[in-house]
């Protein structure tokens, strides 16, 4: 077999550049291996890192789980939910496979830098969130869509525990800006259930807890797949 893979490669000369954050593909199993961006990278500063080494000890009992993150969904998952929740006519699935998470659409430290970890019987999801310098809103501030987007995400997880969700409603308040390449705690909660509608709570405070920077509401409906979205 590893014959057949070296004349492969001098059939076909030199190997292709591959994109960045591009899945690679092993030549046995032909198994996709999707890059991870929840985990460190140079970019981190000291304060993310260390916080991400205190969830993780969390999660070592259990209680606690990180969310792995990858700038594309897998093919299945979007098929299932086209499937299930798109109609036909508007089904688009070559675009589709081209298609990436915008927090992950960024080069490395310059946009979203964020770990994810989530807690089942507390129904809460905490996002370790370092803002880049393309986020920038005012000057030396993150951006305040960026930080509504941080929270979507967030209170999305929550949200989707209970199901496949969209965001219907999110209420922010803004109360301090937040400088550029700092580290903070967005935590959110599931607050309550009444049939397919999802009420989650938000903070976004600073590591010390002693500065609140915003604080949301967020309203997600469980999605029917009685009732398509197109």
């Amino acid at each position: 077999m590893l014959r057949n893979c070296a004349m492969r490669l001098r059939t076909l000369g030199t190997t292709p550049a591959r994109r960045p954050g591009a899945a690679r593909r092993l030549f046995s199993s032909e198994k996709v291996i999707r890059k991870d961006y929840a985990l460190p990278n140079p970019s981190w500063t000291k304060d993310l890192r260390l916080l991400f080494d205190q969830f993780m000890k969390k999660c070592e009992d259990g209680s606690w789980k990180r969310m792995p993150s990858h700038r594309q969904n897998p093919t299945r998952a979007i098929q299932e939910f086209q499937t299930l929740f798109v109609d036909s006519k508007f089904k688009k699935e070559e675009q589709m496979s081209k298609a990436q998470q915008f927090t992950r659409s960024f080069e490395e430290g310059l946009g979203f830098e964020y770990a994810m970890f989530y807690n089942n019987v507390e129904k809460r999801t905490v996002s370790l969130f370092q803002g880049g310098l393309h986020l920038q809103g005012v000057p030396g501030f993150v951006h305040g869509g960026a930080i509504a987007t941080i929270i979507d995400v967030t209170t999305g997880t929550c949200a989707i525990s209970e199901g496949i969700a969209m965001t219907a409603n999110l209420n922010i308040t803004y109360k301090k800006p937040i400088p550029l390449l700092s580290v903070v705690v967005v935590n959110s909660q599931l607050q309550k259930i009444e049939g397919r509608k999802l009420f989650v709570s938000c903070t976004i405070q600073s590591i010390d807890e002693k500065t609140l920077y915003t604080e949301a509401t967020a309203l997600f409906i469980k999605l029917d797949p009685e009732k398509p979205l197109t």
